[in-house]
């Protein structure tokens, strides 16, 4: 078995409450609050730049000049595609870049960004591979579950779109790779490549939940 359908047989239960939460069931039927999907656009661009900023990390790492390719490539097309297609997310309601630039983020984008930094600045090669795949992995898999969910076309079937073309299959394909790589050539880190992916699983759960919830600071 590749090393990556064993981290996604890991967090199974993890993908599980993912695509049960209200925040993917409601997107897929396109009736969830509009309030809560404006607030899950501005948080996501602020995650989206760090997470772009991980795969430069990751590549700048990287020793094989095919794996450093793959990694500043995810980087340049997470901040000049799927930023712009946030931003065209953002402008229909109303939200323009500079809004987008202001906004602070959440305790969870915060402690999600935070944990991706630090894996990327102080982890090896490999934990850093196993702590970015979730997202990845995660949308590509929640797209689909929501594309499945969808009855008809509404204001959500854009986004759905998104994380279901072949262009983010294609992308979802090189990060699964990454990881099947450092876990065939790294054995010794299994164990702290399984911690960083569930940690980063779990805290795309609690992405959603923030999201639904529009969580606050409280201060």
């Amino acid at each position: 078995m590749a090393f990556s359908d064993r981290l996604l047989e890991d967090g199974a239960h993890i993908w599980e409450a993912q695509k049960d939460h209200p925040f993917v069931v409601e997107l897929a039927e396109g009736t969830l609050d509009e309030a809560a999907f404006r607030y899950w656009i501005e948080q996501d661009y602020r995650y989206l730049l760090d997470y772009a900023r991980l795969f430069a990390i990751a590549g700048a790492k990287a020793r094989e000049e095919a794996t450093m390719t793959d990694l500043l490539g995810i980087a340049h097309s997470t901040l000049d595609h799927e930023m712009d297609l946030h931003r065209e997310f953002a402008a229909d309601y109303g939200i323009t870049r500079e809004d987008l630039e202001r906004v602070r983020k959440s305790p969870t984008c915060e402690a999600y960004t935070g944990f991706l930094l630090r894996t990327a600045y102080e982890g090896s090669i490999a934990e850093i591979a196993a702590a970015l795949f979730p997202c990845g992995q995660g949308f590509l898999d929640i797209g689909e579950h929501a594309a499945a969910l969808a009855t008809e076309e509404h204001r959500y079937t854009p986004w759905i779109e998104t994380y279901t073309s072949e262009e983010f299959r294609e992308v979802v394909g090189l990060m699964r790779e990454f990881v099947d790589r450092c876990g065939e050539r790294y054995p010794g880190e299994h164990d702290a490549m399984r911690e960083a992916f569930l940690t980063s699983a779990r805290l795309e759960y609690r992405f959603w939940e923030m999201a639904y919830t529009q969580e606050e600071w409280g201060i």
